[in-house]
């Protein structure tokens, strides 16, 4: 999250560059920032990547593994080693560190392209999620705010009743 828990929102599209550059709003670049020049890239599902400050991603990232290492350690993941591998598989692929040009202009890397589906010239939702900042495929965003918007307001509910 950004400067004193501030709440990223809003939605805006943007068109992806030839060299694969993004610019982000400011209103969304800058509460990123404020913890840091320090991002992370990961990739959520198909079609999503997020974007995460990495004073916020870091220490959840290291928590996790760290419990991980400890169970591996007591061997209690010794009759579950595929599944470990898959998640390392999958830790190794699934984020990286990035950080903002100027104009807050972000340069998607090559491994996270295909997962995105935009082609240069094309457009790219870019959403604040609250926590992070979120790049939507535009068909992907409208099939996923299409099929969670009926439950919006019970969702709302449950988190600040």
């Amino acid at each position: 999250m950004g400067a004193a828990g501030e709440l990223l929102i809003g939605e805006v599209v943007r068109t992806l560059d030839e060299r694969f550059r993004l610019s982000l709003p400011v209103d969304l670049a800058g509460p990123l920032l404020a913890e840091g020049s320090k991002l992370v890239l990961a990739k959520e599902r198909g079609g999503c990547l997020s974007l995460w400050s990495a004073a916020v991603w870091r220490p959840r990232l290291d928590a996790a593994l760290d419990v991980l290492r400890t169970k591996l350690q007591a061997g209690l993941l010794a009759q579950r080693v595929g599944e470990v591998q898959q998640a390392g598989r999958l830790l190794s692929a699934r984020h990286a560190a990035v950080s903002l040009s100027g104009r807050d202009r972000l340069v998607i890397p090559e491994g996270f392209r295909g997962f995105l589906g935009v082609e240069p010239g094309g457009d790219v939702v870019v959403v604040g999620a609250a926590v992070c900042v979120e790049l939507w495929h535009p068909q992907a965003w409208q099939q996923v705010i299409t099929a969670e918007m009926p439950d919006f307001r019970r969702r709302l509910d449950a988190l600040t009743g």
